[in-house]
């Protein structure tokens, strides 16, 4: 059964009124990334990027998967599929995706400020300051914030350099390390590139680029890969 590895990005999930830094108001508009995203506005503010996070899982449980995740549900009929996703929402579970790795973190789950190792799937739960992990310090939002490592890059870059379709859907291939994967794939392997703002990727050969919306690009490549298949 051939590989299928998928990256996604924020645009994955756009159509599901999921926002993003770029078009979203309330603290969004109010606070510039620093303040939200970072270790320092962790340490600066941590009710600030509680209340943050809190709002953005809240905001989760009102939205649904869309026609593009829908649509890479069906690829596991006849491939092995494997998503990495930027994404920190849980819209290609809900979708019935099998194995989603995610490079960011996930908002609904907590880790402790002092074992990254003890993460809590909290569900829909606000964490407020007082909550505490099974060792006694304050529990966090289970995210990889700008400036910090990203622990599931190695695990990422493994599947993409296997992989014998490898497909980027929604994201702008500017946020790195993520925006690298698409250079551990071999040359000779067909490579796909949905998003409205699509481009010719530099030194990338085999590369289709589809300048589509996931909820419309999607569903039309799944189609076309299932026939192949």
């Amino acid at each position: 059964m051939k590989r299928i590895v998928i990256l996604t990005g924020a645009g994955m999930s756009a159509e599901s009124g999921i926002a993003t830094f770029r078009d979203h108001g309330g603290l969004w508009r109010t606070h510039r990334m620093a303040d939200l995203a970072t270790p320092e506005a962790w340490k600066r503010n941590p009710e600030l990027v509680l209340e943050f996070y809190n709002q953005r899982r809240k905001q989760l449980f009102e939205v649904s998967p869309n026609k593009g995740h829908l649509a890479l549900t069906k690829l596991e009929k006849k491939y092995d599929v494997k998503i990495v996703t930027q994404n920190v929402d849980d819209l290609h579970e809900r979708a019935g995706s099998s194995n989603v790795l995610h490079l960011h973190g996930e908002l609904r789950k907590a880790s402790s400020t002092v074992d990254p190792d003890l993460v809590y799937d909290i569900g829909e739960k606000p964490i407020k300051m007082g909550d505490l992990c099974e060792k006694g310090s304050q529990l966090r939002p289970y995210i990889v914030w700008f400036g910090e490592p990203v622990p599931m890059i190695h695990e990422a870059s493994q599947l993409a350099s296997r992989a014998d379709i490898f497909i980027v859907i929604g994201t702008s291939m500017v946020v790195y390390p993520a925006a690298n994967l698409i250079h551990k794939v071999k040359d000779v392997i067909p490579k796909y590139y949905v998003d409205p703002q699509a481009f010719d990727v530099h030194g990338v050969r085999n590369l289709t680029v589809i300048k589509q919306k996931a909820g419309i690009g999607v569903p039309t490549l799944v189609d076309e890969l299932l026939k192949k298949a």
